[in-house]
């Protein structure tokens, strides 16, 4: 649909849509103290939650990497989405019909790809299932299921349908709901062939695999027929909504239950992900086509928020295929805070074959946390190596000795290291200890001058902290933001956004000089471009929209939105956010402005004592004693004076 997005329909959305709601879609939520909510940012690498979300104001902002704004923003950069694209999904999950018009808010003159091709998959994902539900064609497809455990209510459940075997049944289906054939092509659901698009899947069990927002965004299709000449297992290949290395199979249903029990089971296919779940463990995600890696292990943290009592278990077969798959895990395993594990079931059978042989409860069982990955990755390492002979040993501890250097904390290296020793059965404990320890030091400086290991890395903790974060000034150097001076103005500034009713109206009439830093400053302009403190208290819902958008650049956006969600701090012995804080923070800043105006003047003053012009002179003195007095007042009668 060509036009714009009508503006009201922007401001609609942006209103009907909590924001804390969406953020909680991607990423696990705590109270963080004064209304806000935190939790691990999902735009950079971090220990610990430096991101916050303010659901009264409607906007986020970590105070790590600096990004923020509101949801339509937050959709835009974590789905990677146009701003049309944003506001779509958005308003599809509020019931808004949007309006498109010439002129209007958005910029994008037309519909945006990704919502085409998601629509395109969700359509294909509810024909699929119609299709084992009531083809007979599909009797393949449900007997596949059946003799796996699984009944149609499963399949309902995880919505898994089937692929008729011609050549473009999906394909004529998708045309005649009005989608072009580039469309077909670029969502991965068809590919070109002799006589145009045919058709990717066919004749295969379909599993429809969501994104954690979940929308469908591909398919895993599982060969039914000895014909089928194509791999046993054939995923839809990357798109731009889709990028096997970016997704979990189940994510979408076990979201809410990694996040509440801190603790994620990852299994290797489709089936194990269904077993797992309806067995109870609701936790259970897979994989779709690759290796367990760096960008599955970023969605999982967010959920855990890498406390302490985090647990990740990896459940593998016990072939050989398995094992090399732990050890792949294991090379990442330092990623996580969480505590990880494997599971390997009797007789190497995964846990969809476990619950047809012995039950719910084997499953269950099998998924409790038994032995750590790194036991089971040095245990495999050691057993390639005769430890009855000297060389044996001293080979065996050669491979395994950088293995346990790359665990960061040095606690749990120490413990790992006796533990090595104990299996190769040296009985000089230290020497192991010792020759671990110097190869984690010789990584470390070969890594640079970083942090050690063990040292806090920025972008965690407090986000009280982040304001003192160095920043460019003006010309370059760097500008300590919680320096004291700066502090107070910073003070006044997130008054002037979050509670403009306790400054407005004196705050309206501070110039922007009054501001020292030239970030707060900035700041400062852009809230008298949108029509100062008075309109935040007049039209709240638009007050912080519009100041964003008075902002001259992205860096004072982000700092808009950083002032708008950081909480205001109050110091010992101030009860709470009142009109007799506020006036402190407005006497103070005015104070600072004048004491700076006073001494400006004394040096001009001094300056002109004894060769300057009589009427000048005068002047000056005057200006003096006018600003003293109101210096003077200012101490005695706090913001009255004002």
């Amino acid at each position: 649909m060509a036009g714009r997005i009508n503006d009201e329909d922007v401001k609609a959305v942006r209103d009907a849509v909590p924001i804390d709601a969406v953020v909680s879609e991607y990423l696990q939520l705590r109270n963080a103290g004064g209304g806000n909510l935190k939790g691990l940012c999902p735009f950079h690498d971090e220990k610990s939650p430096s991101f916050q979300v303010s659901p009264s104001k409607g906007f986020f902002h970590c105070f790590g990497c600096q990004e923020g704004g509101d949801t339509i923003t937050f959709v835009m950069k974590i789905d990677h989405l146009t701003f049309s694209e944003a506001v779509e999904r958005l308003a599809g999950q509020a019931g808004i019909t949007l309006r498109y018009e010439e002129g209007g808010y958005n910029p994008s003159h037309q519909r945006g790809e990704r919502i085409r091709l998601v629509e395109a998959h969700k359509i294909a994902a509810e024909w699929y299932a119609e299709q084992l539900a009531t083809s007979p064609e599909a009797d393949a497809g449900r007997g596949f299921l059946a003799e796996r455990g699984f009944d149609q209510a499963a399949a309902q459940h995880f919505g898994v349908g089937y692929s008729p075997q011609g050549w473009d049944h999906l394909t004529r289906f998708l045309r005649g709901k009005g989608f072009s054939d580039k469309e077909l092509v670029l969502s991965g659901l068809a590919q070109e062939g002799r006589r145009g698009p045919i058709d990717r899947f066919r004749g295969r069990l379909m599993w429809p695999i969501r994104d954690i927002g979940g929308d469908v965004v591909g398919f895993g299709a599982r060969k039914l027929y000895e014909a089928d000449n194509g791999p046993k297992y054939l995923n839809t290949p990357d798109t731009a909504i889709y990028r096997k290395s970016q997704v979990l199979y189940g994510i979408d249903l076990a979201k809410k239950d990694i996040a509440k029990a801190s603790r994620a089971v990852v299994v290797e296919g489709y089936t194990d992900v269904m077993a797992c779940h309806l067995a109870g463990v609701t936790t259970a995600i897979a994989t779709c086509g690759t290796a367990f890696g760096g960008d599955h292990i970023k969605i999982l943290r967010r959920l855990l928020m890498d406390n302490g009592s985090a647990r990740v278990i990896f459940t593998f077969d016990g072939d050989a295929a398995g094992q090399k798959a732990a050890l792949r895990a294991f090379e990442d395993d330092q990623k996580f805070a969480a505590e990880t594990y494997i599971a390997i079931a009797p007789d190497g059978m995964d846990p969809c074959d476990l619950r047809l042989a012995k039950g719910d409860e084997a499953v269950a069982d099998l998924v409790e946390p038994r032995t750590p990955l790194f036991e089971f990755a040095l245990r495999q390492i050691v057993s390639r190596y005769d430890l009855d002979t000297p060389a044996g040993r001293a080979s065996a501890l050669d491979e395994a000795a950088p293995v346990v250097a790359r665990i960061k904390n040095s606690g749990a290296q120490h413990e790992v290291a006796v533990q090595l020793a104990g299996m190769l059965g040296i009985l000089d404990t230290q020497f192991v200890v010792k020759r671990i320890a110097q190869l984690a030091r010789w990584a470390r400086d070969r890594g640079g001058k970083g942090p050690a290991p063990d040292r806090p890395q920025r972008g965690g903790g407090d986000p009280q902290q982040y304001g003192g974060t160095a920043r460019p000034g003006p010309r370059g150097p760097a500008l300590n933001l919680r320096n004291p001076v700066f502090a107070t103005e910073r003070e006044l500034l997130k008054l002037a956004l979050q509670r403009p009713e306790l400054v407005s109206p004196a705050f309206d009439a501070y110039g922007v000089d009054e501001f020292t830093a030239p970030p707060y400053a900035a700041v400062r302009e852009a809230i008298m471009e949108a029509g100062g403190a008075e309109l935040g208290v007049h039209d709240p819902q638009d007050y912080l929209v519009r100041v964003r958008e008075a902002a001259p650049d992205d860096a004072v956006r982000a700092m808009v939105t950083e002032l708008a969600v950081e909480a205001i701090m109050l110091h010992r012995g101030v009860k709470g956010v009142d009109e007799v804080y506020a006036g402190a923070q407005l006497v103070t800043v005015r104070r600072r402005a004048v004491e700076r105006r006073i001494r400006d003047i004394t040096g001009r003053l001094t300056r002109l004592t004894g060769h300057g012009d009589p009427a000048e002179l005068a002047a000056v003195q005057n200006e003096l004693w006018v600003l003293q007095q109101y210096d003077q007042s200012l101490r005695e009668h706090g913001a009255a004076a004002l």
